[in-house]
């Protein structure tokens, strides 16, 4: 056996996985960097969105329900915070499913878990929009 290499075994590199990865097909799932940019987007949003949210909490201590209902009734107001539970919980839900993905090897077991983080996080932005939605606009 020589040593020299034909034009097809040198333009291609060596597939290193085993003939069951290959069969399988399993590989980069291509979705990674956009679910870090993502997690990042949503971690710079929420920076002057929580800073809003405290400066209001802050300002609203002492007050009775009217005040606080006049307040979260202003459209500035109720849009910033409607923007800062959505990206609240598209953020929670892009962490746990890196901690899911990460921590649990049980298949059944993650699939339970991301549709479950799935639908407490919608039922929880769906909930806290409402509520939004009703204080401004009944005040």
């Amino acid at each position: 056996m020589s040593d020299v290499k034909t034009p097809a075994e040198t333009a291609r590199p060596k597939d290193y996985r085993t003939p069951v990865a290959r069969a399988r097909g399993l590989g980069s799932g291509k979705s990674g960097t956009e679910h870090f940019w993502w997690l990042r987007v949503t971690s710079v949003a929420l920076i002057p969105l929580f800073a809003w949210f405290v400066g209001t909490l802050v300002s609203l201590a002492g007050a009775d329900l009217a005040t606080v209902q006049a307040v979260l009734g202003r459209p500035f107001n109720a849009i910033a915070f409607a923007l800062f539970v959505v990206t609240t919980f598209w953020h929670a839900k892009l962490g746990l499913q890196v901690v899911i993905e990460d921590y649990i090897h049980q298949r059944s077991l993650e699939i339970t878990l991301h549709l479950l983080v799935i639908f407490a996080c919608a039922v929880g932005a769906l909930a806290s929009l409402y509520a939004i939605a009703r204080i401004a606009l009944l005040g």
